[in-house]
């Protein structure tokens, strides 16, 4: 028998097709994907759980990206200093897909587990169980701020009359190369520093 035209549609060529739709536009749909794929919208169905479950699979591909092995080492708060910046810089690859994901809740079995590895290593570092997801979050809130400010440009204040705002003028002249780096480094420093004060008062 002679080889299909097409090769055969698979979870994994659905979820690269919707994540290039995503990317290209912030959003997909299943005909979308389907017609970029050469196949009927049934098809596409056969293989996934609706349209719930392509974004799984995105979330999957994109979380992949992140290195949870940084979670079973050293110090709590290093830690989870190094899971922030692989985190950051695995959706900073794909900043049209921050929205779409944030807004869904999360089920993907293998993204689970890196959180289930976050929550055992802040109970281990003596953590009171209510301030656990609390501290995730935070850093969740910091994490994919700083990479939609990868996304944005590096001159994202334009002043067309310096003299209406010096002050302003003075402080953007003075800023330097990377400004989204450094405003995500000052940003985690100072949430480490009060979840350490977090451990200390409890």
């Amino acid at each position: 028998m002679g080889r299909p035209r097409t090769p055969l549609l698979d979870r994994a060529r659905i979820t690269t097709t919707a994540l290039e739709l995503v990317d290209e536009q912030g959003e997909f749909s299943v005909p979308q994907i389907a017609r970029r794929l050469g196949v009927q919208t049934a098809s596409v169905y056969h293989h996934v759980d609706g349209r719930d479950g392509i974004v799984e699979l995105l979330r999957e591909r994109v979380a992949a990206a992140i290195d949870s092995g940084s979670l079973d080492h050293g110090p709590w708060d290093t830690a989870m200093a190094a899971w922030a910046r692989s985190y950051r810089a695995a959706f900073a690859a794909h900043p049209r897909a921050i929205p779409l994901l944030t807004t869904s809740p999360v089920r993907a079995p293998k993204v689970l587990e890196q959180y289930e590895k976050a929550v055992g290593l802040l109970l281990a570092a003596g953590f009171p169980l209510p301030d656990v997801m609390p501290v995730i979050i935070a850093l969740e809130n910091l994490v994919l701020g700083s990479a939609l400010d990868m996304a944005a440009p590096e001159r994202m204040w334009e002043l067309s009359d310096e003299t209406a705002t010096p002050q302003l003028a003075r402080a953007l002249g003075a800023l330097g190369e990377g400004r989204a780096d450094a405003a995500f480094e000052l940003a985690l420093a100072g949430y480490l520093a009060h979840c350490r004060e977090m451990l200390t008062d409890g």
